[in-house]
């Protein structure tokens, strides 16, 4: 019997529910990372590279060693001492690659003097070429930014691949993919309508309230333990203990409630704080400043994707060509890959042919950031489909709903597709007042679609059944969204008790069940058949012991509002806290109630959203304003819908950062010319559109009661459907972004 049917009618699920942790945050009695304090703790500040790239000649730590209260200033040649030969030192040895690599840290007493003593430290450099543009990086004959270190591919992390890879030909790449079906440039030359253009998105930051900021401390065993907001507290482990040549179960790390993460905060800080903590044989904490945090914080890559599209006579899309370009700075990236597939994925397109690079740069390196890829790929396509439809004098959702991929297509990686709503989000749309209703004078509307196929991971869980009743259902992730609330649902619903009966207990990476990193939209959809499973195995558990106190068979007996009882005689039950103590009595007969809960989720559950945009234009001025705006996302199942809708309002207003003013602006030199948030343009109150939210239910089959991820797609297309309301309210077509002042009769332009 599944966990499923075990569910005591929907009475939790379905519901919205405040968040476990939502008192504790809102009081400031919730501990982050800054907050802890542990004995004879120390503080370490560090001097970051002012070049992008040059040769270190020189460094002269004397002065600060000399301030008070400093206890030691690390380079790359202390700390390469306390490392295994051959493994990388997180502080610049011989040269540096972008303008904010450490290059030294200072540890003292208290931050003070961190810091006195780092601004004191002398660094001589000596330039070297160095390449800014990813387009001159490629070139024969370019500076060579940096060798490539690990594989640093966020596809087996977020669970989307498209096939196609191949290896890098020029030092400066990181990753190349070329997918092809069909004759693709044949099948152009045949349309009655093309669209070709070259669109671009500019790097963008995290900008979370919490900047990076990690603890260690070596214990007396030899091993390590680190405090650290990070999204997946065992990869995290492994990449530590890889850094300081340890096994991992010589780590321990204690993930600490995380103040933002977005795909930024997973590792960056972990092995370098351990290595200062073992330097001075004290705990040491590391705390970047905003402008650390931009200069020296993975964000988001920056992408030029030049795509064509055509369609013939009828309105029947024949072919696509596109070829991307990531910047992924002085770093490793493999969000190409990722692109592509959803490039050919999405539409039924029957010919094909999509290139693309990672390149390394002299520019920050960047990592995941929500839905990583898929802003880039969408923004190209869903552009150029609102375009084409324009031209074709087609209504923009008809022709995607044609086109729209199905049950049993074919994806580029040569699986099928699952079952999904996006027929099914693109019909409600369709439907939706904001599509459907008149235009006012300089107003126009537009349509996107964004999609992500979601994570696959094993997961582990606990569930204990307390004497007093409660459930103890024991996890490893990191919740970053609500997730622990949504467990506790799906627990109290599978094992039929209240809400406020359920406890989540969380571990460090030495104590915890096995879980993956929070990110890619797949918590919920990974963990949760876990849990499910844990509980189920617990139920029965409680129900072997209830058979033999009641003296019926477990399949006569049912479980409602925590208790146990015969079913058609509701007198006889029994608590399930009194049948679980009676499992821990000093010679009881009974073995305690613990059930375990291991998946493997093997399936993807993709996801798709539409948005649905109206966008106002003073065509004397040249500026825009959005006047309305929806999201409808198939959600599989919303088992917390205000928790759901919560993160659907903060992706839009993530995404439509990017068209708004959100930008990683670099000079000539590879110097960051918006590294606080007077230059970054985060969007205000004022230009958060009041977006309405439509959930959309297409089961998923392996998901927790048909639940799926929720977080990256309401992330991805509200750029698009901006540029395509903005064409549709002026005839502007705007390519690049941010979107800024708007000339009436340019046809297609970027930012001005």
């Amino acid at each position: 019997m599944t966990a499923v049917e075990h569910a005591t009618g929907g009475s939790v699920l379905g519901t919205g529910q405040r968040r476990l942790e939502g008192g504790r945050k809102v009081t400031g009695a919730l501990q982050y990372t800054a907050d802890l304090r542990v004995d004879r703790l120390t503080h370490a500040r560090l001097v970051l590279s002012t070049h992008a790239a040059a040769r270190i000649t020189r460094i002269d730590t004397a002065a600060a060693a000399r301030v008070p209260g400093v206890l030691a200033v690390a380079t790359a040649g202390e700390l390469g001492d306390l490392l295994a030969a051959g493994l990388q030192v997180p502080l610049a040895k011989d040269r540096v690659g972008f303008v904010g690599e450490p290059v030294a840290a200072v540890i003292a007493g208290t931050e003070e003097a961190a810091a006195d003593g780092a601004a004191v430290v002398e660094i001589d450099y000596e330039p070297m070429a160095g390449v800014i543009d990813p387009e001159l990086a490629l070139e024969p004959g370019a500076p060579v930014v940096r060798s490539s270190a690990a594989d640093a591919d966020d596809a087996g992390a977020h669970g989307t691949a498209a096939g196609g890879a191949e290896q890098p030909q020029a030092p400066n790449q990181r990753a190349s993919v070329n997918l092809r079906s069909g004759d693709p440039e044949g099948e152009l030359r045949a349309c009655a309508q093309v669209v070709s253009r070259r669109y671009w998105l500019p790097a963008v930051q995290h900008s979370c309230l919490e900047p990076h900021v990690a603890m260690a401390r070596w214990e007396p065993e030899g091993e390590v333990t680190v405090w650290t907001p990070t999204q997946g507290q065992f990869v995290t482990r492994r990449g530590t203990a890889a850094a300081l040549g340890l096994t991992e179960s010589q780590v321990r790390i204690v993930a600490m409630p995380v103040g933002g993460g977005f795909g930024g905060k997973v590792s960056l800080l972990e092995p370098l704080v351990a290595l200062l903590a073992k330097l001075v044989r004290r705990p040491v904490r590391l705390e970047l400043t905003r402008t650390e945090e931009f200069l020296m914080g993975r964000g988001g890559p920056a992408c030029r994707v030049d795509l064509t599209l055509g369609a013939d006579a009828s309105g029947q899309l024949r072919a696509l060509i596109a070829d991307m370009l990531f910047d992924c700075g002085a770093g490793d990236d493999r969000v190409v890959r990722m692109a592509a597939a959803m490039l050919a994925g999405t539409y039924r397109i029957p010919a094909y042919r999509i290139t693309g690079h990672n390149v390394a740069t002299n520019k920050t390196p960047v990592t995941a950031y929500r839905a990583p890829g898929a802003p880039h790929a969408y923004f190209a396509l869903e552009s150029a489909v609102g375009e084409l439809a324009a031209r074709l004098g087609a209504d923009p959702i008809e022709l995607r709903l044609r086109h729209a991929s199905r049950e049993g297509d074919v994806r580029p990686d040569g699986s099928t597709w699952p079952r999904i709503g996006l027929v099914e989000c693109l019909e409600a749309a369709r439907r939706h007042p904001l599509y459907a209703a008149a235009r006012a004078g300089g107003e126009g509307v537009g349509v996107a679609v964004g999609g992500w196929g979601g994570g696959r991971e094993s997961a582990a869980a606990g569930c204990r059944v307390e004497p007093d009743g409660t459930i103890t259902v024991q996890l490893g992730h990191q919740d970053i969204s609500g997730t622990d609330t949504t467990m506790a649902m799906i627990a109290a619903e599978t094992m039929g008790v209240p809400l406020d009966r359920v406890r989540i207990e969380k571990g460090d990476s030495a104590t915890s069940p096995h879980a993956g990193m929070a990110g890619g939209s797949k918590i919920t959809y990974t963990v949760g058949p876990a849990v499910q499973q844990a509980v189920v195995e617990a139920r029965r558990q409680l129900l072997e012991i209830a058979a033999e106190e009641l003296e019926v068979a477990p399949e006569d007996l049912e479980v409602e509002g925590g208790e146990v009882f015969v079913r058609g005689v509701p007198t006889r039950r029994r608590g399930i806290g009194q049948l679980a103590g009676l499992a821990v009595r000093f010679g009881s007969s009974y073995a305690p109630v613990q059930g375990q809960g291991r998946t493997a989720i093997r399936d993807q559950a993709p996801m798709f959203t539409v948005h649905v945009a109206r966008v106002r234009v003073d065509a004397e001025v040249g500026t825009w304003s959005v006047s309305g705006y929806a999201a409808i996302q198939d959600v599989g199942r919303s088992l917390n819908p205000p928790e759901v809708e919560g993160q659907i309002h903060g992706g839009v207003l993530q995404c439509l950062g990017r068209a708004l003013g959100e930008e990683l602006v670099y000079d000539g030199e590879g110097q960051l010319l918006t590294a606080s948030f007077l230059d970054y343009g985060i969007p205000s109150i004022d230009q958060a559109p009041l977006t309405e939210v439509e959930l959309v239910e297409v089961p998923s089959t392996a998901g927790p009661f048909g639940a799926k991820g929720v977080g990256e797609p309401p992330a991805i297309p509200g750029a698009a459907a901006i540029a395509n309301a903005i064409e549709d309210a002026c005839g502007v077509r705007l390519t690049s972004m941010p979107f800024r002042r708007i000339v009436p009769g340019d046809r297609a332009m970027g930012s001005a």
